[in-house]
């Protein structure tokens, strides 16, 4: 007969009261211990970083880059300010703590554009350092590399466009879009590249822009003017701007199709960005240094002659031929205050109440910063809160120009419309 072992020892059986306190012991010691790093909460995985990181990205505001990457940024920034219905909705659908102005839509795009697999690249003409990608989304396991397909990915709004890393203020642009609650540019996020179906120089471990491809802006059959969706002249544009409706010679224009609160909303935005080659790309608002593209290729020259002077990159989506896609946003986070395009604002005489509200309030860096944190390659790029500071700083000082400019001319707001 096999001994018990506490026969062995001499020892008693344990009595039913006993093991239940062990056992009650022995659950109350697991509920104590550290909870897994699996379960920590952590921002939507799409926009985490992907792939090596080998290198630092250059700062946006231009300074010089820093030796080591900054701490993480809180994985639920939110999380301890009230939450609105739209929030709240936001959640229940699995979609995160994402600020609200950042719709569904918006950041379906930007977890395809921050993870999906690159299977395809196009060079776009006349853009030597622009790559089109075809992206397969995580967990699609259909693979079909034949050009019709990749062509038709594209047409399924499963591309975008990858741009020099200089160009990453386009991702702060596209927050900043958001956050006025202007929606007009294209979703847009900072990404380190590994795939080697691209060059080397896409892959060096340095951040660059991707922005999604959008399969329907509309472009000129103009070999020479294809980054318009219609031909627009200086002179044209001020005058549909006139605020007592169109004239015939305007009507007969190929963009009087575009309302004059969307010219608004584009002149807000490029002021605040310094953006110059829609409105002005002859760069006759300002003196320019010699180094810039419009002294070197001597458009500056042509400012003498309004009638010769033309509006680029003016587009639209066939889908919205009212309204007008912003594209090509870096702007300028270096220009100097004291030679702000005020030029970029002419013939406006009224502006979207929400943006110019978001302007007034205060908090607009706060807002920028809460959106930025989204992106987590760019916020860990760019060394989180304390290495964008001066940059949204600067944007702030626009604003506060801009809206001593609305006071000092009178000018009105009007409300907005999706």
């Amino acid at each position: 007969q096999t001994q018990r072992p506490w026969r062995r020892t001499g020892l008693k059986p344990p009595t039913p009261v006993a093991l239940g306190l062990l056992l009650a012991l022995a659950l109350l010691a697991l509920a104590h211990l550290p909870p897994s790093l699996d379960r920590s909460p952590s921002l939507p995985p799409a926009l985490s970083p992907s792939g090596p990181q080998r290198k630092v990205a250059a700062p946006l505001s231009g300074g010089r880059a820093r030796s080591k990457r900054p701490p993480v940024p809180p994985a639920q920034p939110w999380q301890d300010q009230p939450l609105d219905q739209g929030r709240r909705r936001r959640q229940q659908r699995g979609v995160g703590n994402a600020p609200p102005w950042l719709s569904n839509d918006d950041l379906q795009k930007m977890q395809l554009l921050a993870s999906g697999r690159v299977v395809s690249k196009t060079r776009v003409p006349a853009h030597g350092q622009v790559l089109r990608v075809g992206l397969q989304a995580m967990g699609d396991t259909k693979v079909d590399t034949s050009p019709a397909s990749l062509e038709g990915d594209c047409w399924d709004g499963h591309c975008g466009l990858i741009k020099r890393p200089g160009d990453l203020y386009e991702v702060l642009a596209f927050h900043l879009d958001r956050v006025l609650g202007l929606n007009r540019s294209l979703p847009a996020v900072a990404r380190r590249f590994t795939s080697h179906l691209l060059p080397y120089s896409y892959t060096d471990g340095s951040p660059r822009p991707i922005i999604w491809w959008a399969p329907d802006l509309q472009h000129l059959k103009d070999a020479n003017n294809d980054q318009n969706s219609c031909a627009l002249g200086w002179l044209q544009y001020q005058e549909m701007l006139r605020p007592h409706g169109l004239t015939s010679a305007a009507e007969d224009n190929p963009c009087s199709s575009i309302p004059r609160d969307e010219w608004s909303r584009l002149a807000l935005f490029d002021f605040l960005l310094q953006v110059h080659d829609r409105l002005d790309r002859y760069c006759c608002g300002f003196q320019p240094d010699p180094s810039e593209p419009c002294v070197e290729e001597m458009l500056h020259e042509k400012c003498r002659n309004p009638a010769e002077l033309v509006l680029v990159h003016i587009l639209v989506r066939r889908s919205v031929p009212s309204r007008l896609v912003f594209i090509d946003n870096a702007g300028r986070p270096q220009h100097p205050e004291e030679k702000l395009n005020f030029r970029l604002l002419q013939g406006i005489d009224s502006f979207p109440a929400a943006a110019v509200a978001r302007l007034r309030s205060g908090r607009l860096q706060s807002l920028l910063l809460e959106s930025l944190r989204v992106d987590r390659e760019l916020w860990e790029s760019q060394g989180g809160s304390e290495g964008l500071r001066p940059l949204l700083q600067t944007i702030d000082r626009r604003a506060r120009i801009l809206l001593r400019y609305i006071q000092e001319h009178n000018l009105t707001v009007f409300g907005d419309s999706l």
